[in-house]
């Protein structure tokens, strides 16, 4: 009996000590990290209406014709202006290059530069204009179709449009967001949030000669080159990648994005996800 009751301790012992090994094994992080150059990017006719002067776009993620979230490229020829127009649905956007106008057909003329953001409210009554040689806005919808309707069927849903210029960005380092290390230089910018499905959008600022990784733990992630240049780390393959304005990376879980500015200028980067970040 008193062997029985040993071996039956040793054998409990061991189970247990494996149990432990089993918990203090670390969590693994499955690469699911995407990039997209601008280079790669397809444009097609947005208006084909429009004729020579119609805007073109050109898909990042999801499908503007379809009813996913998507992500496109707007460009417009300098002098461009549209008539006054709705949509069926709501977007968030940003100057990439050139100068944008986004607003009621009476609105004096606000020039937005690069790293400005507009959204612009379904139903809304509005004009677009540009000017520049090359005018380029990123814009991002929750759900498609992306369609352009006359104002004979405008609406009120109770938003209200929203226009930042750059300049007027609130740029938030270490001392002011535990989203940025302390030993790390980069700022943050909150644009928008929601509360019903934890989506938000931000702007991330990284300072000439940076070198570091941008974690993030959503199960959206959507980042665009706003400005400047720089080099991609994707981990399932090591390889490097060099993201201009325009380029995207992404993810669709918890994961670690290795970035690096090799330049003498800062980059901006636009953020859409539903989870948290670490920029270290």
């Amino acid at each position: 009996m008193k062997k029985t009751v040993i071996l039956f301790m040793l054998v409990f012992t061991l189970i247990m000590c494996k149990s432990r090994e089993k918990k203090e094994e670390p969590i693994s992080i499955i690469p699911t990290n995407k990039v997209l150059l601008s280079s790669e990017i397809e444009w097609e006719v947005l208006n084909p209406a429009r004729g020579d002067q119609s805007p073109q776009a050109g898909t990042i993620w999801g499908d503007r014709k379809g009813e996913v979230s998507t992500g496109f490229l707007a460009k417009f020829v300098d002098g461009f202006s549209s008539p006054p127009h709705i949509h069926n649905v709501t977007y968030r956007a940003v100057v990439i290059n050139g100068f944008i106008h986004n607003d009621d057909k009476n609105a004096k003329n606000m020039w937005m530069t690069p790293g400005s953001f507009w959204t612009q409210p379904e139903g809304e009554s509005h004009i677009t204009s540009a000017k520049g040689k090359e005018n380029i806005a990123l814009v991002e919808i929750d759900h498609g179709p992306y369609l352009v309707k006359p104002t004979s069927e405008a609406f009120d849903n109770g938003e209200r449009p929203v226009n930042i210029d750059t300049s007027n960005l609130v740029w938030l380092n270490s001392d002011k967001t535990n989203w940025v290390a302390s030993n790390s230089k980069a700022e943050i910018s909150f644009l928008l949030g929601n509360k019903d499905n934890g989506l938000k959008s931000l702007f991330i600022k990284l300072p000439k000669r940076y070198n570091g990784t941008i974690e993030t733990n959503g199960t959206v992630l959507h980042s665009v080159v706003i400005k400047g240049l720089i080099n991609y780390k994707i981990p399932q393959s090591q390889e490097i990648k060099v993201l201009d304005a325009g380029s995207y990376f992404g993810s669709t879980d918890k994961s670690i994005h290795t970035v690096l500015n090799s330049t003498e200028r800062e980059i901006i980067i636009y953020i859409r996800t539903n989870g948290d970040l670490k920029i270290n």
